[in-house]
Order: structure tokens, then sequence, then C-alpha cells
């Protein structure tokens, strides 16, 4: 009979997920996996067996391991395991209260962005458009499958920045700026009415890229010779969806996303396209040895 440290209803004839984790460290205390697309982070819907959680307690024999925290199924990266029930609640805690730091990457199309109908843009090295701060509002409603923004007090902020190392997939460069504080000519979008803001001149542009100093090659042939680009993101806060909303907010959505801008019906055994984001980095102190923890994923990213 199969134990438990928490019931989960037993699925019958469940499909299998052709695709394994890989053990990226583990100790006393804490198991920390390089999770695939595709696989779920926990037992939901017509999953049970194949989720990170059942493999791991089933290949360790461990029933009490519980997450930490959790990866949506269609990403792939960095998700920690707790093995031990006494260090449950404070590894958990490291995560609620936001005591962890998530670089994330993603592959999505190398185009201006558009200005989003609710939130704001920061640009933080004017007149440079990337990297920008994006805040908003974003909320979940039960049954409902996308998230969405609407105006209201912003509950979540993304850093995003141009490329893994500043660069297009497959043609990267390095760029050595600093990305960090609000510069004075930083734009904003107002949260009611969408405008966009510099300086307190209202303007109705769109945030163009293409610029000289956005772009390593300096004009438009950046979009032909490399339709997707890769960008680095930072989440601040840890929403629903909330990277995927907010790249496809900016007119960018992640490639192979099945759910924004459109939710897309694809088979259950269907993993011929999988979405582009990855968790790359996870760091944090650890609260029993007060020692830093960081782990980076293999996954790869597809142009």
């Amino acid at each position: 009979m199969r134990t438990t440290a928490k019931p989960h209803r037993w699925v019958i004839d469940e499909p299998d997920i052709p695709f394994e984790f890989t053990v990226l460290y583990e100790d006393e205390r804490i198991i920390v996996i390089d999770k695939p697309h595709f696989l779920p982070t926990t037992p939901r819907g017509m999953w049970y067996r194949s989720t990170a959680l059942i493999r791991l307690r089933e290949r360790y024999d461990e029933p009490q391991i519980t997450p930490a925290h959790r990866l949506d199924r269609d990403t792939a990266g960095v998700v920690v395991f707790v093995r031990d029930p006494l260090a449950r609640g404070r590894y958990q805690m490291l995560f609620q209260e936001h005591r962890t730091t998530k670089t994330y990457e993603c592959v999505a199309p190398a185009r201006p962005i558009t200005r989003p109908r609710f939130g704001t843009i920061e640009r933080l090295d004017a007149p440079r458009v990337f990297p920008l701060r994006r805040r908003s509002r974003i909320v979940k409603d039960r049954g409902i499958l996308q998230a969405y923004e609407e105006p209201g007090l912003v509950n979540a902020e993304t850093v995003i920045e141009l490329g893994v190392d500043g660069g297009c997939l497959g043609d990267r460069f390095e760029d050595n700026r600093s990305g960090n504080g609000r510069s004075a000519n930083s734009r904003s979008v107002d949260d009611r009415s969408g405008a966009c803001h510099t300086g307190g001149r209202l303007e109705h542009d769109r945030f163009a890229v293409d610029r000289a100093n956005d772009w390593p090659m300096g004009d438009r042939s950046l979009v032909t010779a490399c339709p997707m680009r890769a960008y680095t993101l930072r989440p601040r806060t840890g929403k629903t969806h909330q990277l995927r909303v907010h790249m496809n907010s900016l007119g960018l959505p992640i490639k192979g996303d099945p759910m924004y801008p459109t939710i897309i019906d694809r088979a259950y055994d269907d993993f011929s396209n999988p979405l582009q984001l990855v968790a790359r980095t996870l760091e944090f102190t650890d609260p029993y040895t007060g020692e830093n923890r960081r782990f980076v994923s293999q996954a790869p990213l597809d142009v």
C-alpha cells in the first residue's frame, strides 16, 4: 500500500511523461532537481505518477518529501523539495517571504514592444528600452486557465533584460552596463489610462527597441537576422503565470506558450513544442547552515 504525507487520488490509465529530472543537490534536509518541460511538480488533474513529487518519493522511498515551491508544468528548471518534515516550514518560508533570488530565461520575438493596457514600465538604463521594470496587478480566478491584468494595487513585478548575457540566441554579445537604479528619464505607463509618460509629457508612441544603442547590430536588420531573442527575467514577486503575462502584455509572448495570448488545445501527449521558459538559477541562504546556496538549471532553450 502506498503511503504519502498528503493523500492524492489515484489516476486510472495515467499517460506517461517520457522526461526525467536530474538531481542537482541533496543533503539530509532537501533535494534540488532540474525539472524538464511538461513534467508537473505535484499531482494535479490527470497527472499523479508522472509528477516530480511522486517520482522523487518512489525513487528515495521517502513518502514525506514535499515541495518547498512549485513550477508550472510547462516551465523547466530548478525546484527544491524538502525531505525532512521538521525542516519543511523553514524552507517553504524562504519562498513565501521572497527570501530567494530567481533568474529565468526565455525565448520571445525580437521586435519593438507595445504599450501594455495596465500597469507601468520603467526604463532602468534610459534611453535604452531594456532593462525595464514591469509592474502590474495580476489576478487568477479559480477555474479559469488564464491569469489577467487589471487596474488596481500592483502585486506583480518583473525586471526584463535583453538576452542571456545580453544577446540574441546564436549571436550573443556582451553588455557590461549596469541595469540597477531608476533613471530620471525612465518611462512609465499610467495604471488608469495606459498612456506613456516621459518627464511629465504625455506620449502615445510605441517603445521602439531597435535603436542603435538597443540592438548590437545598430538597426532593424537584427529582427530579420534573429526573429527570436533570448530574454532574462528577474521576478520580484511570485504571482501565477506572472512572467508569461508580463511578456505577453509587452507584445512579446514566450515561444511555445500554449496559454498566452490565446489558449491552444493540445493533445496530452504532444511534447513537440515546449514553452521556452526556464527557471535558470535559484539562490538563497540555507536557514540551517547559513551557507549561500546557488543552483543552475541545464535545461536548453531553443530558437
